[in-house]
């Protein structure tokens, strides 16, 4: 899961640690091909590969995965697939709403796929811009916490490149920017020497719902379910969770 949810750190973690390693790969590798193909294999010239392979190192990709992803979507390897993207709506337990973004080269799969997770896991699917109105695009761009590293400094970095907003979430500092101002905001903090986790540009939402133990995990198996396609790159929720509900929940 992506966004501004506080389990999506905690999720992350897990995926790189666990069985899901290999899907959370796979989805990375997804996302290098998608952007080479349309905006070719040079990094320099081609921020969203850039950011796309950032992340990939980040979470251990191998190079060899990278480069041969980077070869297949630009053209120089055969063997890319064309890649479409869906965006399904729905809503989970105790309506919780929920975007779903796939990235496949087959609709008619993906759509099977999300509609028997959502339907197993006390979901309901829901018609196109009955959901979506509840979220926005925006850049994320995640900072882990290290020395030298503090709130003001990065504020101090990217203060005349349009942040909208920085938050302390624990280990890392979420930073969130306008779509069109993320790369400048990345550029920024790399021009002042920190480091970054991942820079994304992803559904937030405006209207998050706070939920408790037991909903929260009934979201997250909704969300685990869907995940586990292969036809899904991320889905994001409006639910959010006090810090005593997901310390209880890190502790299941």
């Amino acid at each position: 899961m992506s966004g501004h949810s506080k389990w999506a750190t905690t999720k992350h973690k897990k995926a790189v640690i666990d069985g899901r390693r290999a899907k959370l790969f796979a989805k990375l590798i997804k996302n290098i091909e998608v952007a080479a193909r349309l905006g070719g294999p040079d990094l320099d010239g081609n921020p969203t590969l850039y950011d796309a392979v950032q992340k990939g190192r980040k979470s251990s990709l191998p190079n060899d995965n990278i480069e041969r992803a980077i070869k297949r979507g630009s053209g120089q390897d055969a063997g890319a697939a064309e890649y479409v993207t869906i965006m399904y709506e729905g809503y989970g337990p105790n309506g919780v709403a929920i975007l779903i973004e796939c990235l496949t080269d087959n609709k008619n799969r993906a759509a099977a796929d999300v509609r028997v997770a959502v339907t197993r896991n006390n979901g309901t699917m829901a018609d196109p811009g009955s959901v979506s109105y509840m979220f926005s695009r925006k850049g994320v761009i995640l900072v882990a916490k290290e020395a030298g590293v503090t709130e003001d400094s990065i504020l101090e970095a990217v203060l005349e490149v349009g942040v909208e907003d920085v938050e302390d979430r624990g280990e890392q500092f979420v930073i969130t920017t306008d779509p069109s101002d993320m790369v400048a905001v990345r550029t920024a903090l790399q021009g002042a020497g920190i480091d970054y986790e991942s820079a994304d540009v992803e559904f937030v939402s405006s209207m998050p719902v706070q939920v408790d133990a037991d909903t929260a995990r009934k979201v997250i198996k909704l969300i685990d379910a869907l995940e586990d396609s292969d036809e899904v790159q991320n889905v994001y929720s409006n639910f959010d969770m006090s810090p005593e509900v997901l310390a209880e929940l890190e502790n299941d």
